[in-house]
């Protein structure tokens, strides 16, 4: 597995509530995106990726079935984990971060997600979402209340509608994608996804001549250079199938 990585703090915040891993012995990709007051987010985000690098075994599960249940019960066991810190913390009781992670089993790529940190598959010229963001704007363009062009100015765009430590009963995204051999993958946080253009991160993407990690620096300097108000955390990975 190939990859490149970056996260920055931005230019605005005072400390970085993203966290990401890379792991490519499991071929195990995630971000997290931290919320919450005085470094509370910092520590909801770090405690999900903590779990997640714990409980994902290696080998992992041959089959997409048993990768998709121990995915499943990762993220519930990180919400418990976020919610049990914030009751033993006042200062951080109400923390939350979203989480999306991807393990690759075989040629099966199986996705978890919560929140608004997203997963892009770029394919021999075709790119798009896999993952469907979870806010207020997000859920009025699927049930046709607003247009995505709407959605884009929404004031209640970065409010979730769900993530990891708000609440017991966890509603997780499993997904699962057949890849094929040259797809690129890319993880990032609403610190890229709010300021550069899906087309824009498309066409750094298909530019082979650059290295992976050269990419990953391009885009989170590009989110810089428009403003940097958020944390941005990016994750582009070319696995060997």
């Amino acid at each position: 597995m190939k990859f490149g990585a970056k996260t920055d703090i931005g230019l605005v915040r005072e400390n970085n509530e993203d966290a990401f891993l890379v792991c490519p012995r499991r071929r195990l990709l995630a971000v997290a995106d931290g919320m919450g007051g005085h470094l509370a987010g910092e520590v909801a985000s770090r405690l999900a990726i903590e779990v997640l690098d714990r409980k994902v075994p290696f080998p992992v599960p041959s089959d997409e079935s048993s990768a998709a249940r121990m995915l499943e019960s990762t993220f519930q066991e990180a919400n418990e984990v976020i919610l049990q810190y914030g009751r033993r913390f006042p200062d951080c009781y109400g923390m939350g971060t979203t989480l999306t992670a991807a393990l690759l089993c075989g040629s099966r790529l199986i996705i978890g997600h919560v929140g608004d940190s997203r997963l892009y598959l770029w394919r021999r010229g075709n790119f798009r979402c896999l993952t469907a963001d979870h806010s207020v704007a997000e859920e009025l363009v699927r049930n046709g209340t607003i247009s995505p062009e709407a959605a884009l100015h929404h004031p209640y765009r970065h409010v979730l509608t769900r993530a990891l430590g708000t609440d017991f009963q966890l509603e997780v995204d499993i997904l699962e994608k057949t890849l094929e051999p040259g797809d690129r993958v890319l993880l990032c946080t609403d610190g890229l996804s709010n300021l550069v253009m899906d087309n824009e991160i498309e066409d750094i993407l298909r530019e082979n001549l650059r290295s992976l990690e050269e990419i990953a620096d391009s885009l989170v300097n590009l989110a810089l250079n428009r403003g940097g108000y958020d944390n941005v955390t990016v994750v582009v990975a070319q696995f060997d199938l």
